[in-house]
């Protein structure tokens, strides 16, 4: 590497000013000065082993590495088309970046997406829309057994960690949130005087690893929990499970973001990778996950409590259902994390293979609170890709009551998709812990944006429920989302999915499916 910057050095800054300097030297010494670096060079690549490349073709090997060095921004910048790029599309990106900033997200001369696509969602309009209340931006946050429910919006800021953002970024989420009126779910890495400083209300969610509320061994702090779960920003806490992006995989901050300020915040050695286990150490199995719950709630002085978790083997979320069931101990909500969820980190094969894609999740879990006759009673919130209002149309017609949106949130923070987020060179100062960096995000103008994209995305999203001639969110039914298929055809969800009248797993009558697993789960284990 060292070899390889010198021979840019050489190549991009001498070579530059010996051009210039060759007018007034003879041209003996211009060649001379020339050859020289391209021979030392060549000499090295022609000695070395570690590259092929340079050994067969020296100096003129340099130029591949040179290439792939840039192809990432190349592909971006030139290549991709509006609809082509990965995660996020341009399309979808410029509109947060409108919308954030407060410009025109409307688009001329018609769609460019290919409507007969298979896979393209569409919904159907009608011809007596309706007026949508504002109240259907917002719903209340706890169950029966909350003594202190909150009244959130149905969009708010996902997990995301101090470490993992920088800084300036998380005070630029946590001041939108305070601007919009909604929820900072502050991710794994404890709750950080940055998740305070600008006064939004905060879900703190507890991770494996218990960042800020963890003992010197790594187990959990009771006593530190309750201390900072009473502050009173504090809305709701959320326990992560597991993750969309790295399903059973625990949470994983390079050693590079790992600063002095990080290691005291999450009580952890500077300057090392912080990987967090995979599971609990504070419980055991589905009662005790419950029990787990209670005791949140009971330290909390009764603020909602609920898990994060995206769905595995079916089994073993029915399980939890079972031990609610035989502990009577509910959550007050459930967070679904889709396997297209992202992260600032994470292995390749678990980001592409593990885990269930959030529709199917949402689902799939709105049928189990059904079957066991819960529902009612637990709000599911749904953090997998939301970015706009059809998004959330999407997600509430599949059963959701809230979302969540991580991502789209960095790009109204700045974020320009560079995929840098786990190298802590991120170019935009979202996702560094590097200082230099970091301080490119101008925190009251940012925190603006924030909250001008969550309100535009909701606007949209009350536009959307009343052109399909729905009033509430209650009217939105799996139905009303229909996907292109193969054959030419279209097919809505309700039509695609299974789906479970209440009650029919206690009693027995649910789709064989679902009765196998349920006949395999144990409230003792997963």
């Amino acid at each position: 590497m060292v070899v390889r910057r010198l021979y840019y050095f050489l190549s991009f800054v001498c070579l530059p000013l010996v051009a210039v300097w060759g007018f007034f030297w003879s041209p003996a010494h211009w060649l001379l000065v020339l050859l020289i670096p391209y021979a030392v060079v060549g000499m090295y690549d022609m000695l070395t082993t570690k590259h092929n490349v340079l050994n067969n073709y020296p100096v003129l090997g340099h130029f591949r590495y040179m290439l792939e060095f840039v192809s990432p921004e190349i592909r971006q910048y030139f290549v991709e088309t509006n609809e082509s790029g990965r995660p996020y599309n341009r399309i979808i990106r410029s509109l947060v970046y409108s919308r954030a900033k407060g410009q025109v997200d409307t688009q001329a001369f018609g769609t460019q997406y290919d409507i007969t696509t298979v896979g393209y969602h569409r919904s159907n309009h009608s011809l007596a829309p309706k007026e949508v209340d504002k109240s259907e931006e917002r719903v209340l946050l706890g169950g029966p057994q909350c003594e202190k429910p909150y009244n959130a919006s149905r969009l708010n800021v996902s997990a995301m960690s101090f470490g993992a953002l920088s800084a300036n970024a998380i005070r630029a989420l946590n001041g939108g949130a305070k601007d919009g009126g909604f929820a900072h779910n502050t991710g794994e890495g404890g709750l950080s005087p940055h998740h305070l400083a600008e006064g939004g209300d905060v879900i703190w969610q507890i991770g494996t690893g218990y960042f800020g509320c963890r003992t010197p061994d790594g187990g959990f702090d009771k006593d530190l929990f309750a201390e900072k779960a009473k502050k009173d920003v504090v809305k709701a806490v959320e326990i992560k499970l597991s993750q969309g992006a790295k399903p059973s995989h625990g949470g994983v901050l390079p050693a590079a973001k790992v600063d002095k300020e990080i290691a005291e915040i999450r009580g952890v050695p500077e300057h090392q990778d912080v990987i967090s286990p995979p599971i609990h150490s504070a419980f055991d199995g589905p009662t005790g996950l419950m029990g787990f719950v209670q005791h949140l709630r009971e330290m909390s002085g009764g603020k909602p409590i609920g898990f994060k978790l995206c769905i595995g083997h079916p089994s073993e979320f029915m399980a939890i259902c079972k031990a609610m069931l035989e502990t009577g101990i509910l959550p007050d909500f459930i967070t679904i994390d889709g396997a297209e969820g992202g992260t600032g980190a994470a292995p390749v094969e678990f980001t592409n293979r593990l885990g269930l894609p959030v529709n199917e999740a949402v689902v799939f879990v709105n049928n189990c609170l059904l079957g066991v006759g819960l529902r009612d009673k637990i709000r599911i919130i749904c953090a997998g890709k939301v970015a706009t209002g059809y998004d959330m149309i999407e997600k509430f017609a599949l059963g959701a009551d809230m979302c969540n949106a991580a991502r789209a949130m960095m790009f109204a923070v700045g974020c320009i998709q560079a995929l840098h987020c786990n190298t802590n060179r991120c170019p935009s100062g979202v996702a560094t812990q590097d200082p230099i960096r970091g301080r490119a995000v101008n925190v009251p103008q940012k925190r603006q944006r924030v909250h001008r994209y969550h309100d535009a995305t909701l606007e949209s999203f009350r536009e959307l429920l009343g052109a399909m001639g729905k009033a509430t969110v209650s009217d939105l039914h799996p139905g009303d989302i229909r996907r292109r298929m193969a054959d030419e055809t279209e097919r809505s969800y309700a039509e695609i999915y299974t789906f479970v009248e209440e009650g029919a797993l206690l009693a027995g009558t649910a789709p064989d499916n679902y009765t196998a697993n349920w006949n395999r789960a144990s409230a003792t284990h997963f």
